[in-house]
This record gives structure tokens, C-alpha cells and sequence, in this order.
């Protein structure tokens, strides 16, 4: 679920470049990347503040899969369907929200998007005190 310490200040919803140190075992379950490139700029990124997975089926893709399917579905994902979040704070100390949709683009491009969302505010904690 997403980090209740930040909020969205900034929303961008564009595709970028990822980069791995340690490429995932999969590649349509990533883990977070060590940077991105947006917008011609190398952003590393220094800490995830949080990452999680929603596996909702969205548009015709919601109505294509008999009942008792999608409820395993919506916990396990499917080909296809599902995104992988990831909050993270970057190296000159800005914080984006990335996410990796596993939807192929068309025929030719199936392995999934990468997507900027959003720069995030922090959010103080007055209880970690």
C-alpha cells in the first residue's frame, strides 16, 4: 500500500527508462530500480520508502475472466494485468512515485511500461518520535 507519510504534489504520468544494478529474475515482477531516466536527466535513486502490488483488472480485461478466476487473480496476477508500485526518494532529494505496468503496449512490445506518476511530498510523522 502506499507510504502514508508522502503525498502526491506533482502528478506526471510519463514513461521512463529503468535501470537495474541486479536485473529482476523475472522481468514482469520487478523490483525497485536503482535509477530512471526522465525527461533527458539521470535520477538515482537512494532509498525505497514503499512498494506494493495491485493486480486489478482494468478496463475489457476486468470483464474477460469467469468469477472464481478472478478472485485467485486479483492475489496472484495474471498475465498481462497488474502494476508494481514503488515510492522512492531520489539522489538530490526529491521523491517520485515509478510504477511498472505489466500490460504489453501492443503485439510487438509485450514485455510491460515503465511510468513516473507522481513527485511526492513527505509527509513528518508526528508519531515516529
Amino acid at each position: 500500500m502506499p507510504n502514508k507519510r508522502s503525498k502526491p504534489i506533482n502528478f506526471i504520468a510519463e514513461p521512463v527508462e529503468v535501470h537495474f544494478l541486479s536485473p529482476p529474475a523475472q522481468i514482469k515482477t520487478p523490483h525497485c530500480p536503482d535509477r530512471f531516466f526522465w525527461r533527458d536527466e539521470e535520477w538515482s535513486i537512494i532509498a525505497c520508502i514503499s512498494e506494493w502490488k495491485d493486480f486489478s483488472r482494468r478496463g475489457r480485461m476486468a470483464k474477460n475472466m469467469q468469477l472464481q478466476h478472478a478472485q485467485v487473480a486479483s492475489e496472484r496476477g495474471s498475465w498481462g494485468v497488474g502494476r508494481f508500485y514503488f515510492d522512492v526518494n531520489t539522489k538530490n532529494g526529491r521523491c517520485f512515485r515509478l510504477y511498472y505496468d505489466r500490460a504489453p503496449l501492443n503485439a510487438t512490445d509485450r514485455k510491460g511500461h515503465w511510468v513516473l506518476l507522481a513527485e511526492l511530498e513527505q509527509v513528518e510523522d508526528n508519531y515516529a518520535k
